[in-house]
């Protein structure tokens, strides 16, 4: 496959490539072209020119073209959801339902857009302005950068791509390198549908060099990424050079934390339903579980009997529960986070096995607070890390030392009590009696402290892609 640059399909300009292989089986897939800077740049400039007329268009033909985009994407969706699934090694299950939020998205974003309403300033409230009005409008940014990640490429692409165009932006995704088939198929059919040439583009390249000339390119007004902390921060240090606004999404140690009264049963399907999805590739996935000491060893017991049901498998099986990691360097990366944790003293339960990119669902337990899971370390795969504590002081200084904060959980079967601990979490959502593991469309998403910059969701995301611009009609009213 090949950039979608200007309405054209092209290869880099030196030529160079990515082969593309499935993570289960090792089997090559395709190819696809490691941009270099030069090919970024011919896609701002033709993106900056093409914006101009789309903005023009009223928002309600720009949503009709997006409603169109979704009709193409649903009559295909079971091929969309085989080659995501060939190329992320996600369960065919998890993929289909992946391919099934676009709609929900899409449509999420084109009905917000239409009632997000300006400000109307009375003349009367300031000495001076008695006979002015004053009001604000919503304005297209004009290019957003839109670098998305492999764990949820298509839920991410439907959160970036709609609220952009629905604005009036021109949109260059860049998607990751290990799986970027199906967002690219994603951007033919929105020109498919009717988005002009130009206005949607895609170019896939190594994130160093055609990740950081996006973010550097002056002519880029919103680089909206999702990815690790340190992607992020080097993000952040090449767009200030030009004073470009960015959205970061990043990395997350989520604190799970059940209390002395709180529902084991239900602590251990919420573990495996917001840690064992997508092979633990979550950014908002409960990582480090606070469990109250009177009943850890009976959450560990409990939570052993559940994984062992987990049905390991070829992603393409309908049976498969939990498939591979995106390759088989993420899966090592988690089997040496696991093999350090056991040198400083924690204990596997169960699991702790790395067969290619296949990592088995795996119980650390007699983990401390002081070992770096409990604090910076992003385990990026199926592994539930246990901590034991005490009091609910011990665990909210325990969820609170991590410099991550995106997601936490809190169970007990005392709403008022689970509240209360919620509401001292250093974090951007808590869920209560529910893993972390939860983005509806509707909510603002984003994180504190190194989990990111801005928030994503239906109720949040398009006042990121556009800004506000006040009309002021001086000395309008007489008498």
């Amino acid at each position: 496959m090949k950039n979608l640059i200007n309405g054209e399909h092209v290869d880099a300009v030196n030529g160079a490539i990515i082969e593309l292989v499935n993570p289960a089986t090792g089997e090559y897939i395709d190819t696809v072209p490691n941009s270099t800077a030069e090919d970024v740049d011919k896609a701002v400039k033709a993106a900056r020119v093409a914006q101009k007329g789309w903005a023009k268009m009223p928002m309600h033909e720009r949503g009709r073209i997006l409603e169109k985009y979704v009709e193409i994407v649903e009559s295909r969706k079971e091929t969309l959801a085989k080659m995501l699934s060939d190329e992320t090694g996600k369960p065919i299950k998890e993929a289909m339902a992946e391919m099934g939020n676009v709609r929900t998205l899409t449509m999420g974003y084109v009905e917000r857009a239409k009632h997000l309403y300006g400000i109307n300033m009375p003349g009367s409230a300031e000495p001076g302005s008695e006979k002015t009005i004053q009001y604000t409008e919503r304005v297209p940014l004009g290019v957003v950068g839109a670098i998305i990640p492999f764990n949820f490429p298509i839920d991410l692409f439907g959160q970036k791509v709609p609220s952009a165009l629905i604005m009036g932006n021109a949109v260059i995704v860049k998607p990751s390198n290990y799986n970027p088939l199906t967002v690219l198929t994603l951007c033919d059919i929105l020109m498919e549908a009717g988005v002009p040439a130009g206005v949607i583009q895609g170019i896939t390249g190594d994130g160093p060099v055609a990740g950081q000339a996006l973010a550097g390119h002056p002519g880029v007004d919103l680089v909206s990424l999702t990815g690790s902390t340190a992607a992020g921060i080097q993000t952040m240090g090449t767009a200030s050079k030009n004073l470009t606004h960015v959205s970061l999404e990043l990395g997350g140690n989520d604190a799970f934390i059940l209390l002395d009264d709180g529902d084991v049963d239900l602590a251990v399907e919420e573990t495996v339903w917001g840690r064992m999805y997508n092979a633990g590739q979550v950014c908002c996935a409960s990582k480090r579980f606070l469990i109250h000491n009177a009943i850890k060893e009976q959450f560990v017991q409990k939570m052993k009997d559940r994984i062992s049901k987990i049905k390991i498998g070829q992603p393409s099986e309908e049976s498969t529960d939990m498939g591979c990691l995106i390759n088989v360097a993420a899966a090592k990366r988690v089997e040496d986070q696991v093999n350090e944790m056991v040198s400083l003293g924690a204990k596997i339960v169960c699991g702790g096995q790395r067969t290619g990119a296949f990592y088995t669902p795996t119980i650390l337990n007699d983990v401390t607070k002081d070992m770096p899971v409990a604090k910076d370390m992003e385990i990026f795969g199926p592994v539930v890390s246990v901590i034991g504590f005490d009091t609910p002081e011990e665990a909210i200084a325990i969820a609170n030392q991590s410099p991550f904060g995106l997601c936490g959980c809190v169970f007990s079967r005392n709403f008022s009590r689970a509240m209360r601990i919620g509401e001292r979490l250093e974090c951007g959502a808590v869920v209560i009696n529910g893993a972390s593991f939860w983005r509806s469309v509707e909510m603002p998403f984003g994180g504190w402290k190194q989990s990111g910059i801005g928030n994503e969701g239906v109720s949040a995301t398009l006042e990121e892609m556009s800004k506000i611009k006040t009309v002021v009609l001086k000395n309008i009213l007489k008498g």
